[in-house]
């Protein structure tokens, strides 16, 4: 499973406007703010936005100066391969190591969807028996409890991140983990960023 909550996009208008710096073309610049604070693209500036698109990665800088924030929950094997995206991106996660004894721990809180029958059950043995353990590390602070939580923890344990990337991270994302075998990016990211502010125009933009 993967869900995203908060979602802003930041800072359009401006990178539009630094993508005419080259030609000082400024005065041709046909975007504008609507009331309520969205962005809303002119035919002139979406001309230039495609055209630096297709010229490459050198020429759509304004892509790197667009900048998406949004609260992602997803299991940690999924967030392993996130971390292949170090460039233009910055992530803040709650902490497995200082709060994984802080509620109890559920079979809500791991990803299952996927699971055969038997394997859930025997998930929730094992979420059962973790639960056990820290119920024990509770009760006695002693840190080997804390220990087994950790090193025992299923790779489906959800962790939730704030994460702040830009559209073209989110472009090098669209292309290469289209057809990955995981459905976490197959489709939940993959919708995620087509509900985005002219995401086909400029995320999805095909040359």
């Amino acid at each position: 499973m993967i869900t995203f909550e908060n979602t802003t996009v930041m800072n359009m208008k401006n990178a539009m406007l630094g993508a005419r710096n080259p030609m000082n073309s400024w005065d041709r610049s046909d975007s504008k703010e609507l009331p309520d604070g969205t962005f809303q693209f002119g035919p002139k500036d979406m001309d230039l936005a495609k055209r630096l698109i297709k010229s490459g990665s050198d020429h759509r800088k304004f892509m790197r100066q667009i900048f998406v924030s949004v609260n992602i929950t997803a299991p940690l094997y999924w967030w392993k391969e996130y971390d292949t995206y170090k460039v233009a991106t910055t992530a803040n996660s709650t902490s497995t190591m200082h709060k994984i004894h802080a509620k109890p721990i559920e079979l809500s809180d791991f990803s299952h969807d996927h699971l055969t029958e038997e394997s859930e059950r025997y998930l929730s043995a094992i979420v059962e028996y973790l639960e056990s353990v820290r119920q024990r590390y509770m009760a006695t602070k002693d840190k080997p409890y804390w220990y087994d939580l950790i090193q025992l923890l299923p790779e489906s344990y959800n962790q939730m991140r704030t994460c702040t990337l830009s559209y073209e991270t989110l472009r090098n994302i669209a292309h290469s983990r289209a057809g990955h075998k995981l459905d976490e990016w197959r489709v939940g990211f993959m919708d995620w960023m087509h509900t985005l502010p002219y995401a086909d125009d400029l995320i999805f933009y095909e040359n």
